[in-house]
């Protein structure tokens, strides 16, 4: 019963904003660990409770197997307890049970199972795939990453019986009537429900169920990313789609040409406000200098309206 209990805790912290921290290259091209413990402090100083380990935003698929481990080991030091530390695993089945079981070792809360990295799939393939990861650490929370539009409620309301400790469910198809109609399916009390999509889509989907939401943006400016969170949790939506108006456009340019500069975006800010470097790894591109004005621009809005 006690170990259910945790588990219902941990569903009740996840709805929150859930950070996914970059990870900082210096000059040679490796990571620069005493800047990733910086900004991970930083996050969590101006009150950011969850943070990702190895997302999308950290560039996941372009560290090595080392590094994973070691942003997720540096990550939780950095944390040091004042936040949840979620890990980032996924591609084959092995390498996200070893990556998940290193992640109970190194005091990682829950882990996130990333989409699974193959062209072919069948439904009771996916369901298979996260419950051999599931089962591998029934300690540990385990929350979905769902970007495939083709993954059902009756899937994730199956997973969720075969195991426990399935407790959350990061949903990042871009529909939000979709997105209403596969939580209620799956049991949207059963799960903690993250829009996977960021600020951009966080009030559309807080209306249909989604009580937190994933942010790149927290980064640069938490406290902007915090105030939308306080906004959807009062009930305001006018002061919402206030603090959405202020990063749209900043959002806009990460997600286009299929979110091409997602993380450069990003990058670029910190460049910009001097905290990190822009460097990026392959297939990932610097962002290009002519859109480099558009983020100084985004930078002095949100020091005009107070949030840096």
């Amino acid at each position: 019963m006690r170990e259910e209990q945790l588990l219902d805790a941990l569903r009740d912290r996840l709805e929150t904003v859930v950070a996914i921290p970059v990870t900082p290259f210096g000059p040679d091209g490796e990571v620069d660990w005493d800047l990733h413990a910086a900004l991970i402090d930083r996050c969590v100083e101006q009150g950011v409770e969850v943070l990702t380990a190895n997302g999308n935003t950290g560039e996941y698929y372009a560290l090595d197997e080392a590094e994973a481990r070691r942003a997720l080991e540096a990550t939780v030091k950095a944390a040091d307890g004042r936040a949840v530390v979620m890990a980032g695993v996924g591609l084959s089945v092995r390498a996200a049970i070893a990556a998940a079981r290193h992640a109970r070792e190194a005091g990682a809360g829950s882990v996130l199972v990333h989409q699974p990295a193959h062209p072919y799939r069948s439904a009771d393939g996916w369901v298979d795939y996260h419950q051999e990861i599931a089962d591998a650490v029934p300690d540990l929370g385990v929350v979905l990453y769902v970007r495939d539009p083709r993954v059902t409620g009756h899937e994730l309301r199956e997973l969720g019986e075969r195991c426990g400790n399935v407790i959350g469910v990061k949903y990042a198809v871009p529909d939000p009537v979709q997105f209403a109609s596969v939580a209620r399916d799956a049991g949207l009390t059963r799960f903690a429900w993250i829009c996977g999509l960021a600020e951009s889509y966080a009030p559309a989907y807080w209306a249909m169920g989604a009580r937190g939401f994933t942010s790149g943006l927290v980064n640069v400016v938490p406290k902007l990313s915090l105030a939308m969170l306080a906004a959807l949790r009062g009930n305001d939506f006018q002061a919402a789609i206030g603090h959405w108006e202020s990063i749209r456009v900043f959002e806009e340019l990460r997600t286009a040409d299929a979110s091409a500069d997602n993380v450069s975006a990003v990058k670029e800010a910190l460049s910009q406000l001097g905290l990190a470097s822009r460097a990026v790894r392959a297939p990932s591109t610097v962002l290009p200098a002519g859109r480099r004005a558009q983020v100084a621009t985004q930078i002095a809005r949100w020091r005009e309206e107070g949030w840096l």
